[in-house]
């Protein structure tokens, strides 16, 4: 493929994506930008990658855009290259946007890089029973748009990758960026709607996972094992076990099932998590992540 990727942002999840993206359009024809100009340098060469000025030459230059920066921040991001992508509009040389912004949905993206030219009112529709809805000033032509959910699995190739595609995005384009996406993980294609509560399941999830093998390490330890024979053998079960799952296409249910013998030491186990509210307090965590991305959103 012979595409120009730009990133404007050069964390870790901006990184893990433009890997991808340099390992099938080449790091020759991908790029960084940041406020924090040492950390892109350092993204980019750590990659091959060119480093950028500013956004705007990010925007004026590349295909594809991604916005790899906080939600706090993404609509002083948008407004700063708005003049640079509605001049691409009017030449008919749109870049493709790629937004991991938490809560920002395609529309509302759209509406802030549309300030200039003729307007329309469209409800934006937000929550998975879309029944908050709120009229949002939009362009006739809007902007292609590609919103993803990564994690940071995406770091080693082994990321889950939600995806959710504006109309406006060509065929080819759209083919290209999945190419290059599944680089850094599974792809999946879903709703718009659905984006927040992904955020809170596999977006979030990592960080619960961690913890969760990092307290299966300190039991063992608690149980006499070394620390590091711990650890291991806690990532190795999580590892297996999630394998377990995917391969099989059986319930999580089931597969516990198939290790809990009658009055065995893993019922015992069960017991105490159950006695802890374990399933609850995970539940809990993802809806909490969830409800904060809805919130960054409003």
């Amino acid at each position: 493929m012979n595409y120009k990727i730009a990133c404007i942002g050069s964390g870790n999840m901006g990184t893990a994506l433009m890997k991808a993206a340099a390992a099938s359009c080449g790091a020759e024809n991908t790029g960084f930008t940041d406020s924090d100009k040492p950390k892109a340098k350092a993204a980019a060469k750590a990659l091959g990658a060119e480093v950028y000025a500013s956004n705007r030459e990010a925007a004026e230059k590349a295909d594809f855009v991604f916005l790899a920066v906080k939600p706090q921040v993404l609509s002083s991001v948008l407004e700063d290259i708005a003049p640079v992508i509605q001049k691409r509009m009017d030449a008919k040389k749109p870049p493709v946007l790629v937004s991991m912004a938490a809560g920002w949905s395609i529309v509302k993206i759209q509406s802030l890089l549309g300030l200039a030219g003729a307007h329309s009112y469209v409800p934006e529709r937000l929550g998975p029973d879309w029944m908050d809805i709120k009229p949002v000033i939009m362009p006739e032509k809007p902007v292609p748009v590609l919103r993803i959910m990564p994690n940071t699995p995406a770091l080693i190739g082994k990321g889950m990758i939600a995806v959710a595609a504006s109309s406006q995005i060509p065929a080819d384009k759209l083919a290209a960026l999945e190419e290059f996406l599944s680089k850094a993980g599974r792809i999946d294609h879903i709703e718009e709607r659905y984006l927040d509560a992904v955020t809170g399941l596999s977006g979030s999830g990592p960080a619960f996972v961690y913890m969760f093998i990092e307290a299966l390490a300190d039991g063992g330890v608690q149980a006499g094992l070394p620390r590091d024979k711990a650890l291991s053998y806690a990532a190795q079960t999580v590892l297996g076990s999630a394998a377990m799952v995917q391969e099989t296409g059986l319930h999580p249910g089931k597969l516990k099932d198939m290790v809990t013998s009658p009055a065995g030491t893993t019922i015992a186990g069960v017991s105490a998590l159950e006695k802890a509210a374990f399933r609850g307090a995970v539940m809990g965590a993802v809806e909490a992540s969830w409800k904060w991305a809805e919130k960054l959103g409003k």
